[in-house]
């Protein structure tokens, strides 16, 4: 009986099993500080240093911070606006299209900021959903597998290697399952629309019994340990993370074109407090705030004005043309229709199996 109590305890009360929101109390110690609400899809471990810079200039806001999954941010938001409640102040996701939507269906206001005119073109939606991080996809591979020739730095060379290798490297090649990772399925859409003779890939890593994972982590310490050779279209900060750890772990920004992905910020429409929310946009689009992401953070900064490694200016610079980032727009929704998804989704379930 204690186990069914405690069963249905957890099915009626599915909140509390979500992570509890984390404080962080003004600096100025004042009891009435007003509270800056955030939901975001970033651990609140790697969040820190940027809510302490952003208290650091302003010491009289206090801070709580609500780490959530990107589905849950959106669903949060539309549910607590369609009830007539109030909804975070900032919201901060890795789903570009859900975020996309969330702005396009009214659910996030216009933030004219300093920043707002300079910041990039394609990373800006109309004063309302800004692109804060600059995250490439590579590929990762196992450096000591790799002594005797180069990795491939195209895709043509990633399906050249794969049938030149065969059972060398059977069950020995991971990417992201498109049906569970959000981030794999929106490298796969951009993949059909940048290169005509992607399914030959898919069809290859199909041949060569590719393993699925819906988290980079799963695919990156099997490159780490040796269990894995290739990993394809693996999120750029993820690896360049495990690769500082890992000296096996080595990463190739693929010549042909490289996907970039961004992570979104915005003020819901209902944000209880705006201008705190807008504030803090604009610590993150600040110099400082870009500053902190690039090295504290360790995810590569968007802002035109800071320079240096883990930087979109540094990444331009070397690679050009070549970066092709994933703009800010209603175009990110295509996929959110499900009959596009389903089909998409099929025909990769069905090229996988094509060998």
């Amino acid at each position: 009986m204690r186990y069914l109590i405690s069963f249905l305890f957890l099915v009626l009360c599915p909140r509390l099993l979500l992570a509890a929101p984390v404080i962080f109390p003004a600096l100025s110690g004042a009891s009435d500080a007003r509270t800056l609400v955030v939901y975001s899809s970033l651990d609140e471990p790697l969040a820190k240093p940027m809510i302490l810079g952003f208290q650091k200039a302003n010491p009289d806001v206090a801070v709580r911070y609500e780490d959530m999954l990107t589905g849950e941010i959106y669903d949060r938001i539309v549910k607590e606006t369609d009830a007539g409640l109030k909804t975070a102040d900032f919201a901060f996701s890795s789903a570009m299209d859900l975020q996309v939507k969330l702005s396009n269906d009214g659910y996030a206001q216009r933030s004219d900021l300093p920043m707002s005119g300079r910041w990039p073109t394609w990373a800006n939606w109309r004063n309302t959903a800004y692109a804060l991080t600059f995250e490439p996809a590579v590929f990762v591979y196992h450096k000591p597998s790799f002594i005797k020739e180069a990795p491939p730095s195209t895709r043509a060379e990633f399906v050249a290697y794969l049938k030149r290798q065969g059972a060398d490297v059977f069950g020995r090649i991971g990417t992201y399952d498109i049906e569970r990772s959000g981030v794999g399925f929106l490298f796969m859409s951009r993949d059909q629309e940048q290169f005509g003779d992607i399914w030959d890939v898919i069809q290859a890593m199909g041949a060569a019994g590719v393993k699925l994972y819906s988290t980079s982590q799963a695919i990156l310490e099997r490159v780490a340990d040796g269990r894995f050779v290739l990993g394809y279209n693996i999120l750029g900060s993820y690896a360049a993370d495990w690769a500082a750890r890992h000296p096996d772990v080595g990463i190739v920004l693929p010549k042909d074109y490289t996907v970039v992905m961004s992570r979104i910020g915005l003020v819901p429409q209902a944000s209880a407090s705006p201008d705190l929310g807008r504030r803090y946009l604009e610590f993150f689009m600040s110099k400082e705030g870009q500053t902190i992401m690039a090295r504290q953070l360790q995810i590569p900064a968007v802002s035109p004005d800071v320079a240096g490694e883990n930087t979109a200016n540094t990444m331009q610079e070397m690679l050009g043309a070549q970066l092709r980032p994933v703009p800010v727009s209603p175009g990110l929704m295509v996929y959110l229709d499900q009959v596009k998804r389903s089909r998409l989704i099929a025909r990769w379930n069905e090229v996988l199996r094509l060998h």
